[in-house]
């Protein structure tokens, strides 16, 4: 049986000169429920971050709210010293009270502090992409960006992308310092951010969907399109959630899936969509079916 590998997604260059596999990795699903509290395995969680890199998964993402601070130490402990060639990108800017509870914090002197710790935790000099979780409606978009160019300035951060933005929102940033990824729900059973897919498209800026499979949703059997999933999936002897991974990576050349999993064998699952390959007919047809 042929193993798995992400570069069969393709490649993507994040800024126009940091090249990462298209297919990537996700860490919130390692940590508790609700992004809170250590693994249920410790082990497991380390040997699924080690065997993504096997994989061939050059982008992990990860973010200083998962645990918090628990999956930027997994990673660490998994894999520093770092291969060549892997991307570590992380978040900051929200601050987590408990299981699947948070505050959007973008206070200048809290994001750099955001910065420093969690380049101590990863072990790292520079972070290769960095992402305002969320933006602080409570504080100027200047303040927050600003802090974090400050921290490109001297170093820390080598690229800086946004998360859950509408177009709007990036021509804002963009005043302030060049954007080049953006994170924002998206996935096959749910396109409310087609706008804002499309603009990132038209300028090259990488898409990374959260939620890309949809928690499972496609999966249900109750699900209306389920056996329109079913039907193709067999035809490529595959699982419905394979294809919808396989869709995102049709869906655009800028799309960056990061689909988390707390199980190797799982992961190995979800690689194995790089290479699967929709027709024409059997993509629009998978559209249609999941059309809200």
């Amino acid at each position: 049986m042929t193993t798995p590998s992400a570069a069969a997604s393709g490649t993507f260059l994040i800024g126009g000169d940091l090249p990462v596999h298209r297919l990537g990795y996700g860490t919130m699903r390692l940590v508790g429920e609700g992004a809170w509290g250590e693994p249920a395995d410790p082990t497991e969680a380390r040997r699924v971050l080690r065997r993504a890199v096997e994989l061939g998964v050059t982008l992990i993402d990860t973010a200083d709210a998962y645990g918090p601070e628990i999956a930027e130490r997994l990673i660490a402990e998994a894999l520093h010293p770092y291969p060549p060639g892997l991307v570590l990108a992380t978040k900051g800017g929200i601050t987590r009270q408990g299981p699947a509870k948070t505050e959007y914090v973008g206070r200048a002197g809290y994001l750099i502090q955001c910065v420093e710790m969690s380049l101590r935790r990863l072990k790292l000099e520079r972070i290769e992409l960095y992402q305002l979780h969320r933006i602080d409606p409570r504080t100027p978009l200047e303040e927050s960006l600003g802090a974090l160019r400050q921290m490109q300035e001297q170093g820390k951060i080598r690229h800086i992308g946004l998360s859950e933005v509408t177009p709007a929102q990036i021509v804002e940033a963009q005043k302030i310092v060049p954007i080049v990824t953006v994170q924002n729900r998206y996935s096959l059973a749910d396109r409310r951010h087609e706008e804002t897919l499309a603009w990132c498209e038209e300028h090259g800026i990488g898409f990374m969907p959260w939620y890309p499979i949809a928690a499972g949703k496609l999966l249900k059997p109750d699900h209306p399109a389920a056996q329109t999933l079913a039907r193709i999936a067999a035809r490529h002897n595959a699982t419905p959630a394979q294809l919808s991974l396989a869709w995102l990576l049709r869906r655009s050349p800028v799309m960056l899936p990061i689909p988390g999993t707390s199980n190797a064998a799982h992961l190995e699952e979800n690689i194995a969509a790089a290479g699967l390959r929709l027709s024409d007919a059997e993509w629009v047809e998978m559209k249609a079916a999941t059309q809200s």
